[in-house]
């Protein structure tokens, strides 16, 4: 099989394939276009892969370009974040870093183009009195009073507005198009606004600044952008950016296509929301492991590859859908079954005390890091009279179905011995603290002589070698799977869905942990080590997802 069959392939892609053997295109150059005014969501991953993906397969180009066209939102610490989380979703771009910005003299140029062939104007109306003239999705708008004011006038009118003459909101660049159309986005709309902001970028050189759809039409053109794409609801604004296209001095004209977007359960992806999320401290920041931004999937353990394969299964469609999940939980952990290595951590600890053993002595157990995969080698796992299981791994009396341990009943130590629990010590409240029991010395790596087989096996620390841990256990945000559509999103948020354990007891390894390592934790889940507050000896680490999907059995 060919490279090109072994593409996934979708209906841009088809596009992409006539364009190229028909000789409308001999190249293929996509854009990635974030506006810097927030960290990047997993629908953007969405369209990183999508952008740069065709962009590699193709033998062809992609561009970064920041479309920076609203100072007062933007800031250059999401212009970094957007930069470091492309690179770390495997992509690199063509050349340097674009900005819109880097064609505001242009664009203005093109305003003034407009003006001059009486295709924009310079309003006075104010909000409200513009709202009132645009009409309805029912009414045709009406002309604004200031749409017949002559050529020179309109030109002095911008000159005036640039030359910081004009106050923010007095007045505004429109487009002459049509207010009767039955598409509100051709009713005069906005292509130049007055704002007194410092630009990250061109910092106070311009006090009038171009609207998005304006700019972003233009910043395709002048990068010669042979396929600009798109999500869904840019499919009717795909006429504004045709009519700017059609009617300004421009060599190439590029073709914009739409996708649907990516909407994923039990999150949001509104920027607004998002917003209020950090602004009001429902999360901790824009890499709150919860949040659906990358920098909160790569902290909570995410690997590219798993997000990578994620926007390869759900495919490029135009069709709108709410994709499960499931489907992106299943692709980090067939990635991490095969890749993260082993490792044991008890989260409520209790002590085991094996009586028989000799007191005092510490052994080194060799366990593999991996069940199926020698080529990840082994560790070194001390193992010692004293050790700290799980509290719920105990029982004084339980059914044929809990393989644990039970008093008078044997169970395997994960790579150790067997063991048979014979009495247990109580708090005043009734709760296991300590659990006596011996051990069969002739059990490491093998059954006991008699041939029978301990029906579980448990994992455990040496209590004495253990190091702390906080564990953080985070889950969905929301209790619900579509929390958009809820009257207060803030409502239906998910009180557990940080559960943290501060006094978690793990293998002395693990102290070697690097930031974003990933392991699972035997019998617990997936987790690596946070990149952020795990410094020095503070060890922290985060649950990425559990060994399998609890919330299916409760959604159905």
């Amino acid at each position: 099989m060919s490279e090109a069959e072994k593409r996934p392939t979708n209906f841009i892609r088809q596009i992409i394939d006539a364009d190229l053997e028909n000789g409308k295109h001999s190249s293929v150059q996509t854009r990635f276009p974030p506006e810097p005014n927030g960290f990047l969501h997993i629908g953007h991953a969405k369209a990183i892969c999508l952008n740069f993906g065709i962009a590699q397969d193709y033998q062809g180009l992609c561009n970064l370009r920041f479309d920076d066209t609203n100072p007062e939102k933007e800031d250059i610490d999401y212009v970094n974040s957007i930069q470091e989380d492309v690179k770390w979703l495997g992509f690199d771009w063509a050349g340097k870093v674009h900005y819109s910005s880097d064609y505001f003299d242009q664009l203005h140029d093109f305003a003034v183009e407009l003006i001059e062939k009486g295709l924009a104007y310079v309003c006075f109306l104010n909000a409200d009195e513009a709202r009132e003239y645009r009409g309805s999705l029912k009414a045709p708008g009406k002309n604004s009073p200031f749409r017949d004011t002559s050529v020179a006038d309109n030109l002095a009118l911008f000159a005036k507005m640039k030359a910081g003459k004009c106050a923010e909101g007095e007045c505004v660049l429109r487009a002459k198009i049509d207010m009767t159309s039955s598409f509100m986005c051709l009713r005069d709309p906005i292509i130049y606004r007055v704002r007194f902001a410092h630009h990250h970028q061109t910092a106070d050189k311009w006090c009038i600044y171009p609207m998005y759809d304006f700019t972003h039409c233009l910043s395709d053109a002048i990068e010669g952008i042979t396929h600009s794409l798109c999500t869904l609801e840019f499919q009717d604004n795909r006429r504004l950016y045709d009519w700017v296209l059609e009617n300004v001095s421009i060599d190439v004209v590029p073709h914009q296509y739409e996708f649907s977007r990516l909407n994923l359960e039990y999150t949001v992806m509104s920027k607004r929301k998002l917003h209020t999320l950090v602004d009001e401290k429902l999360v901790n920041g824009w890499d709150d492991p919860r949040m659906p931004t990358i920098a909160a999937f790569r902290r909570r353990g995410y690997t590219p590859g798993s997000l990578r394969e994620f926007a390869k299964r759900i495919g490029v469609t135009k069709m709108d859908n709410t994709v499960e999940i499931g489907v992106l939980e299943a692709c980090i952990r067939e990635d991490l079954n095969d890749n993260a290595p082993r490792a044991m951590a008890v989260l409520d600890p209790i002590k085991l005390v094996i009586e028989n053993y000799p007191a005092g002595q510490v052994e080194e157990l060799t366990v593999k890091n991996h069940p199926s995969d020698d080529e990840q080698g082994t560790r070194i796992v001390p193992f010692a009279a004293e050790l700290y299981i799980e509290a719920e791994d105990f029982r004084e009396e339980a059914n044929k179905k809990y393989k644990r341990l039970v008093l008078d009943k044997a169970v395997r130590l994960r790579g150790a011995y067997v063991v048979t629990a014979t009495r247990c010590d109580k708090d005043s409240e009734g709760n296991v603290t300590t659990v006596y029991g011996n051990y069969n010395a002739d059990t490491l790596g093998k059954n006991p002589e008699d041939g029978t087989k301990p029906k579980g096996v448990i994992h455990w620390v040496a209590a004495q070698q253990s190091i702390d841990a906080e564990i953080r256990l985070y889950d969905r945000l929301f209790n619900i799977p579509n929390p958009a559509a809820a009257e207060n999103f803030q409502s239906v948020m998910n009180e557990d869905s940080l559960i943290t354990i501060s006094h978690a007891k793990v293998e002395p390894s693990l102290a070697n942990a690097k930031p974003e390592q990933a392991f699972q934790f035997e019998r617990q889940g997936y987790f690596c080590r946070d990149n952020k507050d795990s410094q020095g000896d503070k060890l922290v680490f985060n649950r990425t997802v559990g060994l399998r999907d609890t919330w299916a059995k409760m959604d159905n």
